[in-house]
């Protein structure tokens, strides 16, 4: 396999920044059984909004990945929008929280 072919394969993936991870496996510990799950429903400032939620119900045609030792799925259509995202974390007061970080995107809401 190429080196270009291997570095697009990449970033077909969802991934979670190291900073993320910690803090999900910190919440799912309460969440024992269930899985992360990325979406995007309609809705939002841009049509389109994300949703991260735990989830016990794998669909048929989910993709699955594993970052920083978490799993995450995405089913089929949410990933066209998704692929090549990661999922951040950071705890500052004014800004802080889960953020997604997607090269995809053409704009975002403030």
């Amino acid at each position: 396999m190429t080196k270009a072919k291997t570095e697009k394969q990449i970033l077909q993936d969802v991934s979670i920044s190291k900073s993320a991870a910690e803090r999900l496996s910190k919440i799912q510990t309460e969440n024992e059984g269930k899985f992360l799950r990325a979406s995007v429903k309609g809705g939002g400032c841009s049509g389109m909004s994300y949703q991260l939620e735990w989830d016990v119900e794998k669909g048929e045609f989910d993709k699955v990945y594993e970052s920083n030792e978490i799993k995450i799925y995405c089913d089929l259509k949410s990933w066209l929008y998704l692929k090549g995202t990661e999922v951040d974390f950071s705890d500052d007061m004014l800004s802080g929280g889960f953020q997604i970080i997607n090269p995809n995107a053409d704009r975002t809401c403030g």
